[in-house]
């Protein structure tokens, strides 16, 4: 079967469905139907949403599937949600996942963009301060 076209290819207006039809007892309903919102969003947004609950919206597993940033696969699914009618919160506002900064500087180190010594201190600066240790020396 061939994927449903959304979008006209004259003008690229929308497309609008005007029958329905069952293949197990050939009845057709004519008529003007809307599409779900999930129908609505362009083809790469429905390959990101199919990835993500393939995943189970776990973003390290998205990440690592698609090859993308943890920042990537935020934008991505902001842009789903936005196309989808719902209010996002600005990007500078999204709780950072836990370890993704963490995750950061050791790819940072492996890459060799910084020394182990620049890594020890970036990390020990994520601390919360209750784990943060006191030197006493």
């Amino acid at each position: 079967m061939k994927p449903m076209l959304l979008k006209c290819p004259s003008c690229q207006g929308d497309l609008q469905v005007a029958e329905l039809n069952c293949p197990a007892c050939a009845i057709s309903i004519k008529g003007e139907f809307s599409l779900p919102p999930l129908l609505r969003l362009a083809p790469a947004q429905l390959d990101f949403v199919e990835v993500f609950l393939k995943n189970r919206g776990v973003i390290r597993d998205v990440e690592r599937e698609l090859g993308i940033s943890y920042p990537t696969v935020r934008a991505r699914l902001d842009e789903v949600v936005a196309a989808l009618g719902y209010q996002t919160r600005p990007s500078e506002q999204h709780p950072e996942e836990p370890g993704s900064e963490r995750r950061r500087i050791l790819e940072e180190l492996k890459a060799g963009k910084i020394t182990a010594e620049q890594a020890r201190d970036s990390l020990a600066a994520l601390r919360k301060p209750s784990e943060k240790t006191e030197d006493t020396r």
